[in-house]
């Protein structure tokens, strides 16, 4: 059992390195660029995935899970929603990112783009990250969102729609 135990705590360790940098990327896009609200999220999703992993077989509620990086964003939307919801409504997000190096090829794009997702709700937030960032299935989508199809289809529509709104003519300008 302490051979087995030791390779499954390796293999976890393998997983969270691979994809913590994925999870990371996809939380700040979540939080609207709060670095340290994305750092503490991607740790407690891989927390619950560390606990989840010990276990002997790869399942949860009698189902098998067949891709471990897609149930751990599933797990790091869920705690995002679930911060959200817990969050005083006296709390606000900053409007100014902190200084980073650019990486990307054009960071005015990337700046633009993240101030406007901070301006959505939350839920609008995920459905864009998880429909047009993790280019997930409306199905996977609403599996993660605990929500149906339907209702997917109609935030994701919405949400592009205020997106849109927020963006204005900014997005033309910057682009």
């Amino acid at each position: 059992m302490g051979q087995q135990s030791t390779a499954r705590e390796a293999e976890y360790l393998e997983f969270a390195v691979a994809r913590s940098g994925h999870l990371y990327r996809s939380a700040c896009l979540l939080t609207g660029g709060d670095t340290h609200l994305a750092e503490d999220l991607v740790q407690e999703a891989l927390g619950r995935m560390y606990a989840l992993w010990r276990r002997s077989r790869w399942s949860t509620g009698g189902q098998r899970i067949e891709n471990p990086a897609a149930y751990a964003h599933t797990v790091l939307v869920r705690a995002f929603l679930t911060h959200q919801r817990r969050r005083s409504s006296t709390e606000r997000p900053t409007v100014e990112l902190p200084d980073a190096p650019a990486r990307a090829s054009d960071p005015e794009l990337r700046v633009t783009l993240l101030e406007a997702l901070a301006q959505l709700s939350a839920r609008d937030r995920a459905v864009l990250v998880l429909r047009y960032w993790e280019d997930r299935s409306v199905e996977e989508t609403a599996e993660a969102l605990r929500s149906n199809s339907g209702a997917v289809r109609t935030q994701s529509s919405r949400a592009l729609t205020r997106l849109r709104a927020v963006l204005g003519d900014s997005l033309v300008e910057t682009a």
